[in-house]
């Protein structure tokens, strides 16, 4: 059984001379993402738990369906407004995921005290734009969103919630 958390029309942009600079063909990302009930519920466990500094972590899967939670140490020298994977443990969770032939399919972080919608600083440090961003708020409506960010652009995607094992 699924349930299916619709995407909000959420398109906007950053500034103009980001998404100028940047003129690679991009790998294609789903429209929307498959995931676990018990992964939901471990992003908002950690958020929760990490309040009032932000979160943080990868999520990787296959096929658009996330299977596997790396939640990581904050590493940001400004925890409670920015989030940040220390390199050796990014390199530790990708050597792992490309060992398990898996794919890294999103990043995720926490919004503890504000809406979870990407934020300037948020847009700017995408740098991998074949991952979905994901942004947990606790307080919100929908603590859960997930948004794609290349080159300056943000649309939002749709999360479908596994329920059972996976």
């Amino acid at each position: 059984m699924t349930a299916e958390i619709p995407a909000r029309r959420l398109v906007f942009s950053f500034p103009r001379y980001i998404s100028q600079t940047r003129r690679a063909k991009l790998p294609h990302v789903s429209k929307s993402l498959r995931i676990p009930r018990q992964i939901l519920d471990a992003l908002l466990t950690d958020a929760r738990s990490h309040a009032p500094n932000e979160s943080c972590g990868l999520l990787s899967g296959r096929d658009s369906t996330i299977t596997n939670f790396h939640p990581t140490q904050n590493a940001s020298p400004t925890p409670k407004t920015n989030y940040e994977i220390a390199p050796p443990d990014l390199f530790r969770i990708i050597r792992e995921i490309r060992k398990d032939n898996r794919e890294l399919l999103a990043i995720y972080h926490s919004h503890p005290a504000t809406e979870n919608i990407p934020s300037f600083t948020d847009i700017a440090r995408a740098y991998y734009p074949e991952a979905a961003y994901l942004i947990v708020s606790p307080q919100s409506p929908v603590p859960v969103r997930a948004f794609q960010i290349r080159a300056g652009q943000v649309t939002e995607l749709a999360i479908e919630t596994l329920q059972g094992e996976i």
